[in-house]
């Protein structure tokens, strides 16, 4: 019985070469005695260590919407005269390619949530600018400081010492109340009797009021 002639180790390696990237520890074996036997060597530390300098510099001035791994993988290997496309060398330099990816990502993420949050807190302090203004403004049409009662409602107007008309805030919405309060236990407590209007309401109310006025003005020329 014949036995079957020895496979070339050319073709060893490159089935092998082929197979780099799986974590295989018997592939990986098999791919180091094979490139032993052709006579290549291992990088030692200072070949690691400018192979990685010079595949960093390659990244940092390449674009990365368009570089590849093989083109900086190539460049590299051309530019410091070695072979980088043995399966360990190649390897190697995937590591270097994708730890830059990671901090390119992770600098990039700490880039966005620096910017969201200054962006955050220049809208917070634009608005509080802008609430200060509006009460200024209000102050200087009233002549004063605006005025609230205990429950925390503006006060818009003192019909009588019993009955305001007040701008409160429910469910989310603007309320104008006009409304009569009685003292209990040293605050002002707002009673039953009065409306409480919608901006809506309210609105088709002060349309109203012209109406109103040309009605009381005929009632009391009628007189």
């Amino acid at each position: 019985m014949r036995s079957s002639s020895p496979k070339p180790l050319v073709g060893v390696a490159r089935r092998t070469e082929s197979s780099c990237g799986q974590d295989s520890p018997q592939l990986r074996r098999r791919e180091q005695e094979c490139w032993r036997q052709l006579g290549v060597v291992a990088m030692d530390e200072a070949t690691k260590n400018k192979v990685e300098a010079a595949v960093l510099e390659i990244l940092r001035g390449s674009d990365m919407e368009s570089v590849t791994e093989y083109k900086v993988r190539k460049a590299a290997a051309d530019r410091l005269g070695i072979d980088l496309s043995i399966p360990d060398r190649k390897l190697f330099v995937r590591g270097v390619v994708e730890e830059y990816l990671r901090s390119l990502s992770s600098q990039e993420e700490a880039e966005a949530e620096a910017e969201e949050g200054g962006a955050g807190r220049e809208s917070k302090d634009k608005e509080q600018e802008e609430e200060e203004e509006e009460e200024d403004e209000e102050e200087g049409k009233g002549g004063g400081k605006r005025e609230y009662d205990d429950q925390g409602d503006l006060i818009l107007c003192r019909l009588s010492s019993k009955r305001r008309v007040t701008l409160s805030e429910f469910k989310g919405r603007s309320l104008v109340s006009i409304r009569e309060f009685y003292v209990k236990d040293g605050k002002e407590m707002p009673s039953a009797k009065g409306i409480s209007m919608t901006m809506e309401q309210w609105e088709a109310f002060c349309n109203a009021v012209p109406a109103i006025e040309d009605a009381i003005k005929k009632l009391e020329d009628s007189d």
